[in-house]
């Protein structure tokens, strides 16, 4: 197991003669995030265990992503197989004393884990127009959709509302053109296209309710250790900018539900980025700004971000310069870009009198790994040539049976199953349509002029038309127990629109103003 000490994580560590090398990363700096780096094949699968394994048994809820799905292991306690103590015996390591530790599962398609889902509101524009790769102008358009709505008071939750409300705005562009500005046919029909092909692959079950409840991430079991939270993402991979977005989106959601924290003794939650070249490819530079503003402010809610991947060029300069904890294992130099890599990885790291670094990342066998984490006073460690310690739990993925038992025992059963489909813009432009398309009251059965008297001796009067209901008086129904109607009024979702959000974290809406027109639209 990942042993920890006054020290911190034990994670890897190396015999020299009769010394040990021991490299423990801090918890009260594991909150400086960090990069694990390394070619296929070099054991990153094995160091994201071990360091989840630390993590959780701190007491510190991890999130990790499962891409090739062989992270669920750690729900079940491992064994001493022939290769292992093999590989232990080689390097001069002690068996871990094999445990399992608290799981959940969690999966975008709900088939593999509890669902995962957001409402297009929250998503918000410029991530969702990273997600459908539009130009600047359909993404300027889709912008347009997004305050329309807003405007209007209807609630954008699915794609079908999103969809609708394209619709609603391409056939209606001249009349918001004088407010809005222009709004193209091409524009609507490229995000209409979009919209399409994300539904094609399945990502319209991401969007919807009843919406994740980031706190949900944030669980310890009886025994005080944190849950590991996993998202099955081997199929997810399939859309790459979907998954790409969900994680972002989360990062987000992060970022504007906790309170500040400032420097504490471990971190509140460890969030694991795995293939983290999916974030920053093609990303718009307005979209990378933001991400690294994100990484560098949510250190202060107590949140540790962990990017991985294969290439360190991967990852933008100004948020390299963020990840003070590294974990890089070998790097194969073939060809000019491998060896630019090699040299940026090497001259990143704390330089070693008594380690050659840039060679060491090309000789580095499968578990072996070159780490610098950050000491006492947050600065970056010496450069170490040591192996990885082997997890505790088992390596591999678990089977189906264990995999139903975990979610029919998770504390989370039964919350995200079911999918709520409440009245929203879908269904308020439908009513729309349908009144237009309306015979009008009385015109099929119109009186002939000069018409007689009612039998009472009174012309026959029109319906006196219901009176117009105000805001005030949906908050009235809602609060005093007034008569429900069958769809709800402007106002009325207005007023749940405003309820729903005042359960949200303290300062939630000043964080908003800060970075509602990056990650989102008005809350729904």
């Amino acid at each position: 197991m990942a042993a920890s000490s006054p020290e911190g994580i034990l994670i890897a560590q190396r015999q020299h003669g009769t010394s040990t090398v021991q490299c423990f990363l801090r918890p009260d700096k594991a909150n400086r995030h960090g990069l694990i780096t390394g070619a296929t094949g070099t054991g990153k699968t094995i160091t994201l265990q071990t360091l989840a394994e630390g993590f959780s048994k701190l007491g510190v809820p991890v999130f990790m992503a499962d891409v090739k799905g062989d992270l669920t292991g750690i729900s079940q306690k491992g064994n001493l197989g022939e290769k292992l103590a093999k590989v232990l015996t080689e390097r001069g390591l002690e068996a871990p004393e094999f445990v399992a530790f608290p799981t959940s599962l969690w999966d975008v398609f709900g088939q593999q884990g509890h669902p995962v889902r957001a409402t297009v509101s929250d998503l918000g524009p410029l991530l969702l127009a990273r997600m459908l790769n539009l130009n600047e102008t359909q993404a300027g358009v889709l912008q347009l959709v997004f305050k329309i709505a807003d405007d209007d008071g209807l609630l954008l939750l699915d794609m079908k509302d999103l969809r609708a409300m394209c619709q609603h705005v391409g056939d209606n562009a001249s009349s918001y053109t004088t407010e809005y500005g222009n709004i193209s046919a091409a524009s609507i029909g490229a995000i209409q296209r979009g919209l399409m092909q994300i539904e094609q692959q399945g990502g319209d079950q991401f969007f919807g309710e009843p919406m994740l409840n980031i706190a949900d991430f944030m669980q310890t079991d009886g025994a005080g250790r944190g849950v590991v939270n996993i998202l099955a993402a081997d199929k997810l991979m399939n859309a790459p900018r979907l998954y790409a977005t969900f994680l972002l989106w989360m990062l987000s959601e992060l970022f504007e539900n906790l309170p500040e924290v400032g420097d504490i003794d471990k971190p509140k939650l460890v969030f694991f980025f795995d293939e983290a070249h999916l974030l920053f490819a093609d990303a718009p530079k307005v979209l990378i700004e933001r991400i690294e503003l994100v990484v560098r402010l949510v250190r202060s809610k107590g949140v540790g971000v962990y990017f991985v991947t294969q290439n360190p060029l991967d990852i933008p300069d100004s948020v390299l310069a963020q990840l003070g904890n590294r974990v890089q294992h070998a790097l194969r130099a073939f060809t000019p870009r491998d060896q630019k890599a090699v040299k940026s990885a090497a001259d990143t790291m704390r330089a070693n009198p008594g380690l050659d670094v840039a060679t060491a990342i090309t000789e580095l066998g499968v578990g072996e790994a070159l780490i610098s984490l950050l000491d006492e006073k947050g600065r970056p460690s010496l450069t170490e040539r040591v192996y990885v310690l082997p997890p505790a739990s088992q390596i591999g993925p678990i089977s189906a049976a264990q995999r139903k038992t975990l979610l029919d025992e998770s504390i989370v059963a039964g919350v995200y199953e079911k999918g709520v489909d409440r009245d929203s813009a879908f269904e308020s432009l439908k009513g729309r349509t349908q009144s237009r398309m309306a015979p009008q009251a009385g015109d099929a059965a119109q009186a002939p002029s000069g018409s007689q008297p009612s039998a009472r001796g009174a012309p026959a009067a029109e319906p006196a038309p219901a009176p117009e209901r105000g805001i005030l008086d949906g908050l009235g129904d809602m609060l005093g127990g007034g008569t429900r109607r069958t769809r709800a009024s402007v106002g009325e979702q207005l007023i749940k629109s405003a309820a729903s959000s005042i359960g949200r974290e303290v300062g939630r809406q000043i964080i908003r103003g800060v970075l509602g027109g990056i990650f989102g639209g008005s809350r729904r």
